[in-house]
């Protein structure tokens, strides 16, 4: 991979009310123009995610558009911390296509990111040419939810890169086991944010976490089969699972396979909640799906 087609410009579009939003925008490599990708992080998580798969899929000829979800990374906080729900995600979404003259696209969405899409295909079904859905689907396991939710928006206090990469550990671990004290590192300076003052601070809004508190045990696991069914119905669609996942376990997923038989599948061994899509089966199983997809 060159430098070249690493290199993404910072590209800021602007929400319905007014919030100045920022995306990653990675240029496609020379080649006959192919529907882009609009890539949507998870609940506590931001652009850089997708830094490792972001440039590759540039350089298969598509433009990427990874973006920070309203409240994370470079895109300004929401003063009502109630609009931190998918359906104003999704509009989000929509406000960007829009102001980027981009009609359809194939999303790469992360855990909440794919809800996002499902969001996005309910709203406006010829914006979305494909769907890949990372470690996501239409019901949720209560154990990784209550897992998640545990740690979303509660503070952290962090003196050094050290505590950080220590933090990042001690949540995630359970999802990678194989992390090195250098995967670790690289990690938390992708959750974190070192400000100007040198404090080292979790890279999202907290409040981001209101509404999931508003909402209650049960409205937390909404029924989202009627639009998982509308999409892969619909769109080509890939469903990417950590192997060990406690969000999506083995039997959402079989169950998303009956519901779905059209809809393409990979599991990533030894890796849970959730796959970061470098992983080679990841990768594999995404460029031999949107080899189809024009």
């Amino acid at each position: 991979m060159t430098a070249q087609t690493s290199a993404f410009v910072d590209r800021r579009w602007t929400s319905p009310e007014g919030l100045s939003l920022h995306a990653r925008d990675y240029a496609p490599a020379a080649g006959p123009a192919r529907p882009p990708v609009v890539a949507i992080h998870g609940l506590t998580r931001n652009s850089t995610d997708f830094e490792a798969i972001a440039p590759l899929l540039a350089q298969s000829g598509r433009r990427v558009l990874a973006v920070d979800v309203r409240g994370r990374g470079l895109s300004d906080r929401a003063p009502d911390p109630m609009t931190y729900t998918p359906d104003v995600y999704a509009r989000d979404i929509l406000a960007l296509m829009d102001q980027a003259a981009i009609d359809r696209a194939v999303f790469v969405g992360t855990s909440m990111g794919g809800l996002i899409t499902m969001a996005l295909t309910a709203m406006r079904p010829k914006a979305v040419v494909a769907a890949i859905l990372n470690d996501i689907g239409p019901e949720v396991a209560p154990e990784g939810l209550a897992r998640i939710a545990a740690y979303s928006g509660q503070p952290v206090e962090i003196g050094s890169w050290t505590d950080a990469a220590d933090y990042a550990k001690r949540i995630n671990a359970v999802a990678f086991p194989h992390y090195t004290d250098a995967d670790w590192d690289a990690f938390a300076r992708r959750i974190f944010r070192q400000q100007p003052d040198g404090r080292i601070d979790l890279d999202y809004d907290p409040d981001i976490a209101v509404p999931i508190r508003a909402a209650g045990a049960k409205a937390m696991v909404p029924d989202l089969w009627p639009m998982f069914r509308r999409l892969a119905k619909k769109k080509p669609t890939l469903l990417v699972r950590g192997a060990t996942s406690d969000l999506l376990s083995a039997d959402i997923a079989e169950r998303m396979k009956k519901a779905a038989p059209a809809m393409a599948y990979v599991e990533v061994p030894g890796v849970g909640h959730a796959p970061m899509l470098d992983e080679a089966e990841a990768r594999a199983a995404i460029f031999e799906f949107l080899a189809e997809i024009d």
